[in-house]
């Protein structure tokens, strides 16, 4: 598991960006002074760094991602000149950060070239790093990983079906890395967090001069995703109008930027996912058949938490050592009556809702995590 170090004045900026990168599986060194990060960087045994645009990052030899709090073309060059891998401006593009890491962690070959050469250590550990695996041996959960194995090789689009919390970005992540693709951007895009009017230009990019607020050019998650995956998340939210032009790129294998009427040739990999019932979706009108049928190439089901409750006590160990790790305490422990009453819980919010709990249980029991610990922080 990677660690990267974190260093900024702003103290939410640090929390925020901490709590990401840890769900997405990383651990994390927060620092708000650099003369302190400057010094402790070589005990802490880091493997990459985000920090804000007063660091001098020539003190570093790790690969580090700089963030400008007032971004200009002069800082972005000195700062790619001393060796950054990345440029990045606030509000945080969490779909670049996290494209930039994973190139990093898997020694990307196309990831930013820059002056910084680290060395046969840093790069190895890099490499050796693990993505959060997919926990439990359930034969419901066993049968997701034998999906994953049998389907990320070729390049079938993939609709992953499941409620909210049960891992379906996980389960995309995992085809991506295990296909043919792994070494290029993974791309996502949550379809339900985006309005309406700004979906297309979200997905395929818009011209300069298209609407009011198009200052510049702009690519779209499709342009992004060229020779990756595109994980479009919650596609059962999107408009009419935008799964209309969806299922033309995905016909076509060619977009067209809003205000374009020039065709872009792509080479992306869908993956989507869904809560719904898609097919009652298409039911009433909400979406069309047609994309059903080219987006479902391969279906895959992601179980609820209470159809694999025999995996609860092993994802309960897991989020223990993850979550100390994170905040930097020691592991705790959890008595057996403790994990019977999770493992007969319903967890509506599925393994998001597990994690949390267990997050809130570290931080708020003693050296063990009792029965009497959950039946006072967690109401069954």
């Amino acid at each position: 598991m990677a660690k990267i170090l974190l260093n900024f004045e702003s103290k939410s900026l640090l929390n925020s960006l901490s709590e990401r990168l840890g769900f997405e599986g990383f651990t994390t060194l927060e620092l708000s002074n650099v003369d302190e990060a400057h010094k402790l960087r070589d005990l802490a045994n880091v493997d990459m760094a985000i920090v804000g645009d007063g660091y001098d990052i020539t003190k570093l030899n790790v690969p580090t991602i700089i963030v400008a709090q007032k971004p200009s073309i002069d800082s972005a060059i000195e700062a790619l000149r001393n060796g950054a891998i990345d440029y990045l401006s606030m509000p945080i593009d969490m779909n670049r950060l996290l494209g930039t890491l994973r190139s990093i962690e898997h020694n990307d070959a196309s990831t930013p070239q820059s002056t910084h050469q680290p060395s046969t250590r840093q790069a190895s550990r890099r490499t050796n790093c693990a993505m959060q695996p997919i926990i439990g041996d359930s034969e419901a959960i066993n049968e997701v990983r034998s999906m994953i194995e049998r389907v990320a090789p070729s390049n079938a689009r993939v609709l992953i079906l499941g409620e909210n919390g049960t891992g379906k970005e996980l389960v995309a992540r995992w085809l991506h890395l295990k296909s043919a693709r792994a070494a290029a951007p993974f791309v996502e895009v949550n379809c339900a967090a985006i309005p309406a009017e700004l979906i297309e230009s979200e997905l395929f990019g818009h011209e300069k001069g298209s609407f009011t607020s198009a200052i510049k050019q702009r690519k779209g998650k499709f342009e992004l995703a060229d020779g990756g995956t595109l994980f479009m998340d919650e596609i059962g939210d999107m408009t009419l109008s935008a799964q209309a032009k969806v299922l033309r790129a995905l016909q076509e294998n060619k977009i067209t930027r809003v205000g374009g009427d020039k065709d872009i040739a792509i080479d992306v990999r869908v993956v989507a996912a869904t809560n719904k019932d898609i097919r009652h979706e298409i039911e009433i009108g909400n979406f069309r058949e047609d994309l059903y049928h080219r987006l479902s190439v391969i279906e895959i089901h992601v179980p609820p938490l209470r159809e694999r409750q025999g995996d609860i006590h092993l994802l309960v160990e897991y989020f223990i050592n993850e979550i100390c790790e994170r905040h930097h305490i020691a592991r705790k422990s959890i008595d057996s009556e403790a994990i019977d009453i999770l493992s007969n819980s319903q967890w509506t919010g599925n393994i998001r809702e597990l994690h949390n709990v267990v997050e809130r249980l570290i931080i708020l029991s003693d050296e063990k995590i009792t029965a009497s610990a959950v039946q006072r922080y967690y109401r069954t």
